[in-house]
Order: structure tokens, then C-alpha cells, then sequence
């Protein structure tokens, strides 16, 4: 009988793979995560073990983005998958499609990762919190249009503070999408900000959701959110779920409210209060002036029967004849400055006289004429004197002009870089050379020198 023919490595180890695949499709199994490692490609290896043995196991990135946490060596958990083989090492692994903790859900472990690790860089630091504003005008609320939680809103915002005006950033709440989406909205309402008119910005930014399961709620506990919040420009209040509901996105606001209506309320809080104190001063300020009445009235009756007041009268008449005498003088002193300033503009009458006037303007006229026909003799000497000073300079340049000295046949030579030749010694057989004459250059090549 003839033996059948060996198969090759690769063979047996593809044999086996498709075994094992066929075999083992969908396993469930529960152990430790020992040696954990992220690959850049994205992709996660990982053994388990029970304490005496161990199997590989691979989980790949198209899988493991599902995965809400990141795993870590030491932690229990509970794995489905379905058994292979690497055929170039011929060792099998599982092949990781689910993964979760053992005891501790997956959310919890993933949300104390996220917890950890913002902690961490300082972004739920109390010292980085701003304080609303005192009586906010204008807010935005970054929530689900459709939601209960923007009605809640607006109702108690209509009841409470009617002078505050309202913002809808729309976003998806709940989903796969949803934390993109929601830190889009906030960066989106950041813009807006920055953009507009002084009086069109937002004062604070409602960020937040009605309740719901925590899968529900997850997405305001995802890392982009809370990295939005905190780079937000606008004071943020977060308001997600219920009272008992906990998020990453209330750690990282600067204000916390425990449901979308307590957050409504401590934007129109700082209204009624300040409606409250003003009546409350007003209130005051009545009884003060009250007060004060009554003490003046009191003060004026006490003055009414003052003897004083009975002496007025006389005091009155005699200041009235005095006053009657002040007057008498006055008017004497009045005419008698009266009649010296007429006099006076009598006399600058006559001297501005047009026969007068007249006189000293012949005068001055002849003055002017005599002065220009002086002004224009010096000026006619002074440019004469000039032009000859300028023709006798103008001769003496050109008489000691180097261009004037290359007319009579020299010349200048001159290196390459500008500098004047002087001496032949300075230079050398194949130097280049520039000659300037009367007229024109000349480049030349030196062949020989003489001393």
C-alpha cells in the first residue's frame, strides 16, 4: 500500500486553523489580563490566564473602538470570541469580540479611566472654575431640541426670568455620535461669541440632557466633551440626568446643577434676588424718608414760634432803605463814568478823522516805495555777487578734474572689485583689468609686467 504524500508545515497548520475555527467559532471565557500591549497599528494583545495556564489572545482595532474601556494587566474579565491560528508560528489565539470586567461593569471601569486621567492634567481643578455672572442676559442651551430637558428650561426661565433671552444650540444626546456631536455644539457656540456684537454674546452655556440609563448618558462622559468644556470661553453649567446622576461633564463645568431645571434656576436666581433686594431697599428707603419727614416737621414747629421770626419784618424794612441808599450812590457814580468815557470817545473821534487817516497812509506809502526800490538793488548785488562766486567755482573744478586730465590722453586703470592701480607690482599675468578713458571702458587681460 502506498504511503500518502507529507504535507507541508503550512499545510498542516492551515488544516488545523480551519479546525479550530470550525470547532471553536464562539467561546466564552473568563480569566486575568497579563501583559497587556496597545500596538500603534491600534490593535490589542493580551494574554489570559487562570493562575496555571495561559492562551493568547488578539483584540483587533475594527473591535475593540466598541470596547468603552481600556483594559489593564490584573483585571478580571470575560471574553467572547472564537478560537485560531497564527500558521507562520503555528500558535493559536483567541480572537477577542466582546470583553468585559468581571464584578465591575464596563462603564464604571471606563469612567473611572477617564476620571483618572483628566484628574491628572488638572481640568477638574477647582482654581480653573469661573463664577456665573451675576445677572446674566443672554444664555445658550447645548441639549436635544425635542428633549424634556430644554422645555424644563424654558419653563422655569419664563416664570422666573423673562428678561433672559435663550440661545438653542442643537445636538444629539444619546448615541454613538453623540459626544462629537456635543463638543462641536459648544465649540460652535464658542464662535458664535467671538463673532457677534457685544450685545448678542452668550453670558453662560447650559450643557445637558434629561435622564436616562448610563448607557444613555454616556456620551457626557466621554473625554472630547469634557475637553470642550474646559476650553470653552463661556462659563458652563452642566445638567445632565437626574439628582443622582453623576457625569464626567459635571466635573469638568464650572457649575454643577443637578437637573436641567435646577440649572435654569441658578441662571434666574441672580434676577429674583436682585428683584428681592430692591425691594427690600426700597422698602427701606420709604421708612428713612419717613422718618425724616417727621423730623422736619417737627423742626419746622419748633422754628415757627422762635421770637426771631417776630423781629423779621423790622429787620426786612431797614435792610430795604439801606438797600435804597446803596442804589442812590451807585447811580451818581454811574453818570460820572458815563459822562469821562464820553469825552473820551470824543476825542478818538477827531483823531480818526478821514483827513488824519488819510495823512499817515501817504506817509507810509512813500516809506514802502523807498524800501522796495532798496530791497531790490541789494537783492539784484547779492545774486551777482553770487553767479561769480559759482563761475569761479565751476573753473576751478574742471581745471582739477580727473576727466579733464584723461582728455589730454591719460587714463584710469582700475582692478575688477573698483580698487585704482598704482603699481604694477600689485598685479599679476591673467589678471582682468578695467581702463576708464575720456571716453568709454576698456576690460583688459594683463600678459606681462614690467618694474
Amino acid at each position: 500500500m502506498e504511503e500518502a504524500a507529507p504535507a507541508t508545515v503550512s499545510e498542516l497548520n492551515a488544516d488545523i486553523r480551519a479546525v479550530l475555527e470550525r470547532s471553536f467559532a464562539n467561546v466564552w471565557v473568563e480569566g486575568e489580563i497579563s501583559g497587556f500591549h496597545h500596538a500603534s497599528s491600534g490593535h490589542w494583545y493580551f494574554s489570559l490566564t487562570d493562575g496555571d495556564s495561559f492562551i493568547k489572545a488578539a483584540c483587533f482595532k475594527g473591535q475593540n473602538f466598541r470596547i468603552r474601556f481600556k483594559p489593564f494587566d490584573g483585571l478580571q474579565v470575560r471574553v467572547r470570541g472564537r478560537l485560531t491560528t497564527y500558521e507562520k508560528r503555528g500558535e493559536y489565539q483567541l480572537l477577542v469580540e466582546s470583553l468585559e470586567p468581571v464584578g465591575e461593569g464596563a462603564l464604571t471601569v471606563a469612567f473611572e479611566q477617564i476620571k483618572a486621567k483628566l484628574a491628572a492634567e488638572g481640568l477638574f481643578a477647582e482654581s480653573r472654575k469661573r463664577k456665573l455672572p451675576a445677572f446674566p442676559r443672554r444664555i445658550g442651551v447645548v441639549t436635544s431640541p425635542t428633549g424634556a430637558a430644554l422645555q424644563d428650561i424654558l419653563s422655569v426661565l419664563e416664570r422666573r426670568a423673562r428678561s433672559v433671552s435663550v440661545v438653542i444650540v442643537p445636538t444629539l444626546v444619546q448615541g454613538e455620535f453623540a459626544a462629537e456631536k456635543i463638543a462641536a455644539a459648544i465649540e460652535m457656540a464658542n464662535r458664535y461669541c467671538e463673532s457677534c456684537a457685544d450685545a448678542d454674546r452668550l453670558d453662560v452655556l447650559i450643557v445637558g440632557r434629561g435622564g436616562g440609563s448610563a448607557e444613555d448618558l454616556w456620551a457626557f462622559n466621554e473625554e472630547r466633551v469634557a475637553r470642550a468644556i474646559c476650553a470653552s470661553a463661556i462659563p458652563v453649567i452642566s445638567a445632565v440626568g437626574h439628582e443622582v446622576d453623576f457625569t464626567i461633564a459635571d466635573l469638568a463645568a464650572d457649575v454643577r446643577a443637578a437637573t436641567p431645571s435646577a440649572a435654569a434656576e441658578l441662571v434666574a436666581k441672580a434676577e429674583s434676588e436682585i428683584c428681592e433686594r430692591i425691594d427690600a431697599q426700597f422698602a427701606s428707603l420709604r421708612r428713612l424718608m419717613e422718618n425724616k419727614l417727621l423730623r422736619a416737621e417737627r423742626g419746622l414747629q419748633q422754628l415757627a414760634g422762635d421770637p426771631v421770626f417776630a423781629r423779621f419784618p423790622a429787620r426786612l424794612r431797614e435792610m430795604h432803605h439801606r438797600l435804597d441808599r446803596i442804589n442812590s450812590r451807585s447811580a451818581g457814580a454811574f453818570l460820572t463814568a458815563a459822562a469821562g468815557r464820553a469825552e473820551r470817545l470824543r476825542e478818538l473821534s477827531r483823531r480818526l478823522s478821514p483827513v488824519t487817516m488819510m495823512a499817515n497812509v501817504n506817509r507810509s506809502q512813500r516809506r514802502l516805495e523807498l524800501l522796495g526800490q532798496r530791497t531790490d538793488a541789494a537783492g539784484a548785488d547779492m545774486v551777482r555777487r553770487r553767479v561769480q562766486k559759482l563761475e569761479n567755482t565751476m573753473a576751478t573744478l574742471h581745471a582739477i578734474s580727473p576727466l579733464n586730465v584723461l582728455e589730454r590722453g591719460y587714463s584710469i586703470t582700475q582692478t575688477l572689485d573698483g580698487a585704482i592701480l598704482r603699481d604694477a607690482e600689485r598685479s599679476a599675468p591673467g589678471d582682468r583689468l578695467r581702463i576708464r578713458l575720456a571716453r568709454g571702458k576698456i576690460e583688459a587681460e594683463v600678459k606681462e609686467i614690467e618694474e
